[in-house]
């Protein structure tokens, strides 16, 4: 008598032969499995999070941080003595790696979705720990370098913080099947109400954030104070050569009602304009003094640092990638600047009408013009011709001998302060005032630029909180804000809760109890699925199955017919 063996016919498992294959390196299926996963690969699927989670919070960072990459470049260059975009690798390196943790992370939750063991490959495993371990290096150097950049996040909570909140909750929502299908497998109760506590408290904080919101744009849409004026720092230093005559005149016709600038005083008592303690950057001091191109910039006099080019190095380094987007005859004006002098701008502002912003670098103790920098400063004011009420004074020093002109300062002070000393109205960074102090500020008359500002959304922020101005490197940005770029009305004090499905149950109908039961053990080792599988026919073939009654069983690779007369295929 001839013994019929089992046969079985495999369904091709495309899908699942792709997640497992780019996952772990198992395309063939006798390498798969749905025993349970070692703890080492659980560890590594905790990594593989931490990793995810991380660069999402590095990426937001420099998405935030947008608005002030020129600082950081210039932080950089005073480190390194070279100016280059060092914004772009970070940037290009960021996104590479978040998608490739992204699409493993995905990888790994298809993984936990369709029961199949988790086993990330050697190779991911070795990319997954360098991403990390570059992210968190990379973290570390800004925390160094540009420490005071974290405050932006802070800033941008004020604008992204109901659309994070949104996507949270459609996040939470979505893997919502996933922990239920995981809680539903588990066989120890420990671990299930272990899971649905963590899942159940997220879920609760996510509902209870928008009571820890403070968003100056959830506002009466009637409330919404006048645009803030746009100064121009150091000009429009994205479009022409910072702190020159065309990079000024291209910040007035972009609408730009004030001028800001940095002054330094020459050997021989001329204020000009420069930014750098050193004329290497901005100028071609390499080749025409090449011996003192080391040297601090109020060391030369006015005869020589006009001689230097100030635009040709905004040609060739291309600072905020614009140049190629220049007609002939602006490359040709701008490779023709020279450094710009005091004068020359407050002239070219009184023409305009508008207003000029001083920021003057005092020169060191052995500069011979120590003494004599303030009466400098104010005779080329004179000089100029614009009325003295158009010109605001930055520095600390010397206020009671400035008359005629606005003063201001850097420093946050108290109201009180402020009146004490004289000063009309403050300049402050973004991060140094808080929406409450600024309507302080505002309530008790204190005019407050905020500096610096280049993106819509931050411009946005300040607009809702009633700023008359702002300070940027990008007026030509700026203008095309009409209206902030969202308001929210604020239609009460209750917040509105999301509520969410934690689980959907359908379709059971469609479930025979031969399919209960080995969903049931579909965490199980094969071997106890295959037990049973025969535990299961036998029962049904003891109970009196007639022999045209066949028993179908569709275990997951295929399937297998048995009958009272022998089996069928």
């Amino acid at each position: 008598m001839v013994k019929h063996q089992p046969l079985q016919v495999y369904e091709k498992q495309v899908f699942v032969s792709f997640v497992t294959g780019i996952y772990g390196c198992r395309w063939k299926r006798y390498q798969r499995s749905q025993d349970e996963s070692s703890r080492w690969e659980c560890t590594w699927f905790v990594i593989l999070c931490s990793s995810f989670l991380l660069l999402l919070f590095w990426g937001y960072f420099w998405l935030m941080a947008r608005n002030d990459f020129n600082d950081f470049n210039w932080l950089v260059y005073n480190r390194s003595g070279e100016w280059r975009d060092e914004t772009m690798p970070i940037l290009a390196s960021t996104t590479v790696g978040f998608c490739y943790v992204t699409f493993l992370l995905i990888l790994a939750l298809f993984h936990i979705s369709l029961g199949q063991q988790l086993n990330l490959y050697w190779v991911h495993k070795m990319g997954v720990l360098a991403t990390l371990l570059t992210t968190i290096s990379g973290v570390i150097f800004v925390d160094d370098l540009w420490g005071d950049e974290w405050d932006i996040l802070l800033a941008s909570l004020q604008y992204t913080a109901p659309f994070l909140h949104l996507g949270a909750l459609v996040t939470v929502t979505a893997i919502s099947w996933l922990v239920a299908g995981y809680v539903v497998r588990r066989e120890k109760s420990n671990i299930q109400v272990m899971v649905l506590f963590i899942y159940i408290v997220v879920l609760l904080a996510l509902c209870l954030a928008p009571l820890t919101f403070t968003c100056p744009c959830i506002m009466d849409r009637h409330s919404l104070k006048p645009r803030p004026s746009v100064i121009g720092r150091r000009g429009a230093p994205m479009l022409a050569p910072e702190n020159t005559v065309v990079s000024f005149n291209r910040a007035l016709q972009h609408g730009a009602s004030s001028l800001e600038a940095d002054v330094t005083i020459s050997v021989d008592g001329v204020p000009f304009l420069m930014r750098d303690h050193t004329l290497r950057r901005t100028t071609d001091v390499t080749k025409v003094f090449p011996a003192r191109q080391y040297e601090d910039a109020s060391f030369f006099n006015w005869t020589e640092i006009r001689s230097l080019n100030a635009g040709q190095w905004f040609l060739e380094s291309d600072p905020y990638w614009t140049a190629a987007s220049l007609t002939a005859k602006e490359r040709s004006r701008i490779g023709n600047q020279t450094v710009c002098s005091l004068v020359e701008m407050l002239r070219l502002a009184a023409k305009a009408n508008s207003s000029a912003l001083l920021n003057i670098h005092k020169p060191p103790p052995e500069h011979p013009r120590y003494r004599s920098w303030f009466m400098d400063t104010l005779r080329a004011v004179q000089k100029a011709g614009i009325p003295l009420k158009r010109v605001t004074w930055t520095p600390d020093t010397d206020r009671g001998r400035v008359r005629g002109l606005h003063q201001t300062t850097s420093e946050k002070l108290s109201v009180e302060a402020i009146r004490q000393r004289g000063i009309t109205s403050l300049t402050l960074h973004y991060s140094k005032a808080s929406h409450k102090e600024l309507q302080e500020y505002l309530a008790n008359n204190v005019s407050v630029t905020v500096y610096p500002v280049n993106e819509p959304w931050l411009y946005s922020i300040l607009w809702c909180s009633g700023v008359p101005s702002v300070s940027s490197d990008a007026p030509h940005v700026l203008r095309k804000v009409p209206y902030p770029i969202w308001l929210m009305v604020n239609t009460g004090p209750l917040p509105i809760f999301h509520c969410t499905a934690l689980w959907r149950m359908s379709g059971m109908q469609n479930y025979n109890p031969e399919h209960i039961m080995l969903s049931a053990v579909a965490r199980r080792s094969s071997r106890d699925v295959n037990i049973m599988k025969e535990k299961l026919i036998f029962s049904e073939l003891n109970n009196g199955l007639s022999s045209t009654e066949e028993l179908s069983l569709y275990p997951e690779n295929g399937y297998v017919r048995y009958s009272h007369g022998g089996l069928s295929r």
